[in-house]
């Protein structure tokens, strides 16, 4: 067990060397390594990138900055696609122009399901009138 503790130990970028060094020196020895790196969930997983909520890490590498998202403690994905404290940003006159601006996008694209709304009608009513004209003519005889 103690062969465990000192793998799970290395941090990330050494095990990902090794798997590169080992695909180049014999390739069956980096599939090897891959395979050990997916199936303890050392990679393809975000659990050992994250920092828990009380910002306590859960491995031994993230309290000595390894992890990719320190710095981003308590930032949050946006609603509307921003990243940033709480989904806004600390420049005041960027978030009243992305407001002004994804309010002005929000009356557009009413607008314009209104003007398809409009354009869909017609078409139906054209293609109506078309019919009733077809069917008021008298079917031609036939000698």
């Amino acid at each position: 067990m103690a062969l465990m503790n000192v793998l799970h130990e290395i941090p990330p970028p050494f095990w990902v060397a090794a798997m590169v060094f080992g695909f180049v020196w014999h390739w069956p020895i980096g599939l090897i390594v891959l395979a050990w790196l997916v199936a303890t969930g050392r990679i393809g997983g975000r659990r050992y990138m994250m920092q828990a909520a009380d910002g306590s890490a859960s491995q031994p590498w993230q309290g000595m900055g390894w992890g990719p998202v320190q710095g981003f403690r308590g930032w949050k994905w946006g609603g509307n696609g921003s990243v940033g404290p709480s989904g806004s940003t600390p420049n005041s006159a960027f978030d009243e122009y992305r407001a002004e601006t994804l309010r002005r996008l929000e009356e557009e694209h009413k607008e314009f399901l209104e003007y398809l709304e409009r354009l869909r009608k017609a078409r139906d009513k054209a293609e109506f009138d078309a019919f009733m004209a077809a069917r008021r003519q008298p079917p031609m005889t036939q000698p």
